[in-house]
């Protein structure tokens, strides 16, 4: 995988027709603590969605389960009716039981109803982009996958990713549709789904960290640090760059409730990395696959 400092792509297209600034947002962090329930300042969560779009965020990441409803409220909330070109990309599949509870559920009847109520929510008649959450290891991939299939030919969705998955759960699931976008793990300090980074860029198939700050943990980095230091950035500005220079099918959510951290985030691109800086920041964490 190549690393070309000073050159950024900023756009990526997902699935051949939507085409997105790299840097985007995921509003997970626009709920309450955990995850539950409204914001402590929902004022603030309004103000951090549209100075987004206002910075040029055009992609923007959530979830029916973030609250469980809440994310989706406020996104419809601060931006319904939509500019044009903004692409909103939602997920189901988890159920909420409470702060930090994230049960799977993976079924069609909960799909069915966790996708009505997203669209709802959003005020759309159709997703841009659905996601499944997670594959449910106690319901049969091809009931979830058959679902969101029909799904889309029922026009309610337009364009499916999936998030967490190995390879074969790609592979298996491009069976029954195309996979546009993979949502896993993965930071500067944290690339065990290297091989399905790989994957995805030679199939031209968006891949999307969640959790690219590591919960914040890179700051601790001693590399990241140095780095960071060079260039008069902070270590999350440099580990966002790194992302986007690592792979140009890495689309970025960092998540944030405050405009201040927003505006900071929406900087990384503008870092010129050069290749020392580079080969220091890919020996952090070992590649795996």
């Amino acid at each position: 995988m190549s690393n070309v400092t000073n050159n950024i792509s900023p756009n990526f297209t997902i699935g051949g027709e939507l085409t997105v600034n790299r840097l985007g947002y995921g509003a997970m962090r626009i709920t309450g603590k955990g995850i539950w329930g409204p914001p402590q300042d929902k004022d603030e969560a309004i103000r951090v969605l549209k100075r987004a779009v206002e910075l040029g965020v055009n992609f923007i990441d959530t979830a029916d389960s973030y609250g469980p409803h809440v994310s989706e409220e406020l996104i419809a909330e601060a931006l319904y009716p939509y500019p044009a070109g903004l692409v909103i990309g939602t997920k189901g599949g988890l159920l909420r039981t409470g702060p930090d509870q994230w049960p799977v559920d993976a079924s069609p009847k909960h799909l069915k109803e966790a996708l009505e109520g997203s669209l709802k929510r959003l005020k759309l008649d159709r997703i841009d982009l659905y996601q499944l959450h997670r594959i449910d290891p106690k319901v049969p991939a091809e009931e979830t996958f058959g679902f969101l299939k029909q799904a889309q030919q029922e026009g309610k969705i337009v364009h499916i990713g999936l998030s967490e998955v190995s390879v074969d759960d790609i592979k298996h699931a491009q069976e029954f549709f195309e996979v546009v976008s993979v949502q896993n793990m993965y930071s500067v300090d944290n690339r065990k789904w290297e091989g399905v980074l790989n994957y995805c860029e030679d199939n031209d198939i968006a891949f999307i960290p969640w959790f690219p700050l590591n919960a914040g943990n890179v700051a601790s980095q001693e590399i990241l640090q140095k780095v960071a230091e060079k260039h008069g950035a902070t270590v999350h500005q440099v580990a966002l760059n790194w992302l986007l220079q690592h792979s140009k099918n890495i689309l970025l959510i960092p998540g944030t409730s405050s405009v201040g951290h927003l505006e900071e985030n929406m900087k990384s691109a503008e870092i010129n990395l050069d290749a020392d800086d580079i080969d220091q920041l890919d020996g952090i964490a070992p590649p795996v696959g």
